[in-house]
């Protein structure tokens, strides 16, 4: 049986004991990061055969799982933190597994961004994980174009190298929204911290991120509060020309662009 296991993504503490009966079971260990592996490893006083399964070579990793699990060894594979395939190497491996017919199975465990909707107190009933954004510029904003009018709240991962790329980003593409910055999730300088998009996200950026932002029903209560000459006047001062402005606000108000129309005519 292949394994996708869950492992810690910061208090090496948190981990399952099935987790760990799983990694003292296995035949070998696929793994993102063979030396980050090891000290998660040696923590619980377990020695195993390690193997590489990073987004390099995962098409062979995954290949060579097959083999090993047709043999009927006992495989895991984890990731750096957390699980596998989520904003870590594994999607490619779990494709082919599937094409070629060989089971496997989850063992669930931390999530980052799970813990960062929490420590937010962002709405939680109703949310959408997204993950890290694109490095190129015209891709990101081609990505958030597409939840700019979601309700929901929105999770993204940052590299701290990003963190302020990514705001600005967000800020671009959304307008104001509240949002929270969590890292050091489970560590002993753990921090979740509120800021506006606007604002930006104050200190020195270190640690992995998680940003959470709030979705865009609020955001849109607040603009439909304006009356409509405010609410054009805001998205112009947001950059957008004057037709644009229009047209964004009517949609936001579920009323005819020629209806404002007639209330901006001096602008």
């Amino acid at each position: 049986m292949i394994n996708f296991v869950a492992t810690p993504i910061g208090n090496l503490k948190d981990i399952t004991l099935r987790a760990l009966d799983a990694l003292r079971n296995a035949d070998v260990i696929f793994c993102e990061d063979t030396r980050h592996t090891l000290k998660l490893l040696s923590a619980y006083e377990i020695k195993k055969p390690l193997r590489s399964c990073h987004k390099f070579n995962e098409r062979e990793a995954a290949q060579k799982m097959v083999e090993i699990a047709r043999e009927g060894k006992e495989i895991c594979v984890v990731s750096d933190a957390g699980m596998p395939v989520v904003s870590d190497p594994g999607r490619e491996v779990c494709k082919i597994l599937k094409e070629e017919g060989v089971a496997y199975t989850v063992l669930p465990g931390a999530c980052a961004f799970v813990c960062a909707l929490v420590l937010s107190a962002l709405p939680a009933d109703s949310f959408t994980f997204i993950g890290f954004l694109p490095d190129k510029a015209g891709e990101r904003k081609k990505l958030l174009a597409r939840y700019r009018d979601a309700v929901e709240t929105l999770v993204f991962h940052s590299a701290p190298q990003d963190v302020d790329r990514d705001i600005a980003s967000l800020y671009e593409a959304f307008g104001e929204r509240k949002a929270c910055a969590v890292r050091e999730i489970t560590k002993l300088h753990e921090e979740s911290a509120g800021f506006l998009l606007s604002e930006g996200l104050a200190g020195e950026k270190r640690g992995e991120y998680v940003l959470v932002v709030s979705g865009a029903e609020e955001r849109e209560n607040a603009l439909n509060a304006l009356t409509p000459r405010e609410h054009v006047l805001h998205y112009m001062g947001e950059g957008l020309e004057k037709k644009d402005a229009i047209k964004r606000a009517a949609r936001d108000r579920g009323v005819p662009k020629n209806q404002l129309y007639q209330e901006v005519l001096d602008l």
